[in-house]
């Protein structure tokens, strides 16, 4: 079995120095495993936004360990925390994991403790977030595993995903594609269909890299090809993450999610959304209301290699023009699937069936 990822790590170093923040550097995956040291908010917020570190669960321990260390830095933490929550606006458990660690530091303070104390309750919050999805992470696996069981009682999961789902997006194994894996080390996973996940490739260098170190099945596909697998019948099942759930059930995730659940209605095929309930944000009443972020044109109008193999840390990417220049480009990070067209919600506390504002309420509250 391949060593556990390890997608993000608070560090206090031996020699006595200034706690940081340690990222594997998503952006340089699969040619290099190299880690990304943050040693302030900036650098924290730069990986964000750059992708370095990515994944609606994992973005939410990244924001809480962000307070952690501004707080230990003695730097403005509330000041801080707006900054790291408003980083990425539509990933829902980024602002959830950075209130939560900002709250317990509040309270800290109001309970007389010095700067360490408080210091210390935000460090303590943000390990517990992690440890947290690590726990939700399991539990997702198995509610995901059982439902595959009786949505495909013949076994032989042929399971197409979209983006990347696994243990870089989490404390854990992750959300959709621990299921996968799950469905996998009880061999019933006959194949693990990869969309290659535009613009950005997350499915293409990140799930893959990762089905390749467990030794899954798994094959790879543009996009736009998901369609003709559908056609000959080749997908028992479409399992993939969400970055914010809205309250009537209305799902936002990688660009290219809503054309693969209509892909899958038309084909009666189940759909799945495998996310953590802290995913789920009832402030947000219906899928109109999800702030959907708008990214770089250039993400589409250039083909950019961020690191060739071997390259120094400091080695800019590499852009390849792929439309002429000055072309407008269309670039939402998200789009946004209405809930019936949602099989099923799998989260760490259970399976909502249909999807709709009523069964959410009762699986949050359960």
């Amino acid at each position: 079995m391949a060593e556990e990822i390890a997608a993000l790590r608070w560090d206090e170093p031996s020699d006595g120095g200034a706690p940081v923040v340690v990222l594997l550097d998503q952006t340089r995956l699969p040619a290099d495993e190299v880690e990304l040291v943050c040693a302030d908010v900036p650098a924290l917020v730069r990986a964000i936004q750059t992708l370095a570190v990515r994944g609606a669960p994992l973005l939410g321990i990244a924001g809480a360990y962000g307070v952690a260390l501004a707080a230990v830095r003695g730097d403005d933490v509330d000041q801080a925390a707006d900054v790291l929550a408003a980083a990425r606006p539509t990933a829902v458990n980024l602002a959830y994991g950075v209130r939560k660690a900002q709250g317990a530091f509040r309270a800290a303070v109001e309970a007389g403790d010095g700067g360490d104390g408080a210091a210390g309750a935000a460090l303590a919050e943000a390990r517990r977030l992690h440890a947290d999805d690590a726990r939700a992470s399991a539990r997702m696996a198995e509610h995901g595993l059982r439902l595959l069981g009786e949505l495909v009682p013949r076994g032989g999961y042929r399971v197409l995903t979209h983006c990347n789902t696994g243990a870089l997006v989490s404390g854990g194994g992750g959300t959709a594609f621990a299921v996968a894996l799950a469905a996998h080390r009880s061999g019933e996973l006959r194949q693990l269909w990869v969309d290659e996940t535009r613009p950005l490739l997350q499915g293409a260098r990140l799930t893959a890299y990762e089905a390749g170190r467990a030794g899954m099945p798994h094959t790879l596909l543009t996009d736009n090809a998901a369609g003709s697998l559908f056609a000959n019948g080749q997908v028992d099942a479409v399992v993939l993450g969400a970055d914010r759930i809205a309250a009537d059930g209305s799902v936002a995730n990688k660009v290219g999610t809503y054309p693969l659940a209509v892909l899958a209605r038309y084909h009666r095929v189940p759909f799945l959304v495998v996310a953590p309930t802290t995913t789920v944000d009832f402030s947000t009443p219906d899928g109109s209301a999800i702030e959907v972020e708008q990214r770089a044109g250039g993400e589409v109008t250039e083909f950019s290699v961020p690191h060739a193999a071997g390259s120094g840390p400091g080695q800019a990417a590499v852009a390849y023009a792929v439309a002429p220049a000055g072309t407008q480009a269309y670039n939402p990070a998200f789009d946004v699937t209405p809930p019936e067209l949602v099989t099923a919600l799998v989260t760490e506390r259970g399976v909502a069936s249909p999807v709709t504002g009523d069964s959410l309420a009762e699986l949050v509250v359960r």
